[in-house]
């Protein structure tokens, strides 16, 4: 007795929804990154740290996390400056290795989801 199975692929679908998935994952870990880093960055009036933002550029499938003030580079670059404890330059740098494995698990938590759909 033979069987028999058909199978449908709609591969641009899959790629689509692989896509979103992966692009809304990595938003989620720039959003981690950002909130990690508000915990280190240095506060005097605390307009740096509100002028932190994630962002996501959904075609490349590149995600950024930035702090827009005039003085953030610089900032971010004085290790000679003094801060308060647990604030430091490079707050935003010494975030990303700490919690890259974080940010791998939530893209690969959204591309599964979307995988089951």
């Amino acid at each position: 007795m033979s069987q028999s199975a058909r199978l449908h692929w709609n591969g641009q679908a899959a790629t689509a929804a692989i896509q979103q998935a992966a692009s809304r994952g990595a938003l989620l870990g720039a959003e981690h990154i950002l909130q990690a880093s508000r915990q280190r960055v240095p506060i005097a009036e605390g307009t740096l740290e509100r002028s932190g933002a994630a962002s996501v550029d959904e075609q490349q499938l590149v995600a950024a996390v930035s702090y827009d003030t005039r003085y953030a580079r610089r900032v971010h670059e004085d290790l000679n400056a003094r801060h308060s404890s647990g604030r430091s330059a490079k707050y935003l740098e010494s975030v990303l290795p700490q919690e890259s494995a974080t940010v791998q698990a939530l893209i690969a938590a959204q591309v599964r989801r979307a995988l089951r759909s």
